[in-house]
């Protein structure tokens, strides 16, 4: 790696963190991915919203609180841009009238940053963004999935037959061949349903669901472990939806859940994805205008510094 430019920060030393134009984490901004091992970008989009809506506001506040960020992780000892070249490589164009638009827009965008080597890790947006990020990253086959949520998004459709909304991104993926059931990990489920029959699809389809009574009688190490067995060392995809977590700690999403897991163990459970073969990830639902002091916010940029340094620390020079 010693032939490649490392992107570094810019020095809270020198430059005052709330001076200058904000990017994720205060990195430079880039437009070619090929200059890139991992690109952090957003997709400010939330036309899959079907009640609260905001989290298209999610990559710019996110984009502020990670300057809070610094260079090394404390636990791990991971400094991600000495061990990779990481940029903010701008926002996912979207058309805020034309749904089916937009998601054409964000799979161009990410077949882009496919086609020029690097992994991105995305900030949103509604969950429904999964989908054609999946679009693209996915196109050469099916790939497996470690997802946090307090809600499986295997609807099949909301309003008449609108079939893409945010509670619908992973049984679409699933029916396009995106995804491989088997290989499907759902963690901190919970909360009143529609329907009896809200959770058949995932369960037929073989995913591994884990509600929240039971992550609380084990251990966040143990439910990875479970996790890492079940994606095994093929392809994976993370996806982090933020009201996974208590709204406690995290009141600025759209669809809260009361009895949720905590930051840390969240943070626990990202780290625990160490080695493997991961292709992209999100962290979604982020929804500014329902934060408080903007924590929400924080707690996203956060998890993706962890992702960060979680997928850094894999790469080979």
């Amino acid at each position: 790696m010693s032939d490649r430019a490392f992107p570094q920060p810019q020095d809270a030393a020198a430059i005052p963190r709330y001076a200058g134009l904000p990017t994720f984490m205060r990195l430079p901004m880039l437009t070619d991915p090929t200059q890139v091992d991992i690109a952090l970008v957003g997709v400010p989009f939330d036309g899959g919203t079907t009640n609260r809506a905001g989290a298209r506001h999610g990559p710019r506040e996110m984009r502020n609180a990670s300057a809070f960020m610094r260079k090394i992780h404390h636990v791990t000892g991971v400094a991600p841009y000495d061990r990779a070249r990481v940029a903010d490589l701008g926002d996912s164009p979207v058309n805020p009238i034309d749904l089916m638009d937009s998601l054409r827009l964000i799979t161009e965008f990410f077949d882009g940053l496919k086609q020029g080597g690097c992994i991105p890790i995305t900030a949103g947006g509604d969950h429904l963004i999964s989908l054609p990020i999946l679009r693209a990253l996915a196109a050469d086959g099916p790939v497996g999935m470690i997802h946090f949520d307090a809600h499986s998004d295997t609807n099949d459709r909301y309003f008449g037959d609108n079939l893409y909304t945010h509670g619908t991104p992973f049984r679409r993926a699933v029916e396009e061949g995106l995804l491989d059931p088997k290989r499907v990990v759902q963690i901190g489920i919970r909360g009143s349903i529609y329907d009896p029959s809200d959770l058949d699809f995932a369960r037929a389809a073989g995913f591994r669901v884990i509600f929240i009574e039971e992550f609380i009688k084990r251990t966040a190490e143990d439910i990875i472990a479970e996790a890492r067995d079940i994606v095994g060392a093929g392809r994976t995809y993370v996806s982090f939806d933020v009201d996974s977590i208590d709204p406690a700690q995290a009141p600025g999403t759209g669809t809260p859940e009361i009895g949720g897991f905590s930051t840390f163990e969240a943070q626990r459970m990202v780290r625990g994805l160490a080695g493997l073969d991961i292709i992209g990830a999100d962290v979604v639902e982020v929804s500014p205008p329902f934060d408080v002091s903007n924590m929400t916010s924080l707690l996203g940029a956060t998890l993706m510094f962890e992702l960060l340094c979680v997928i850094a620390a894999g790469i080979k020079g």
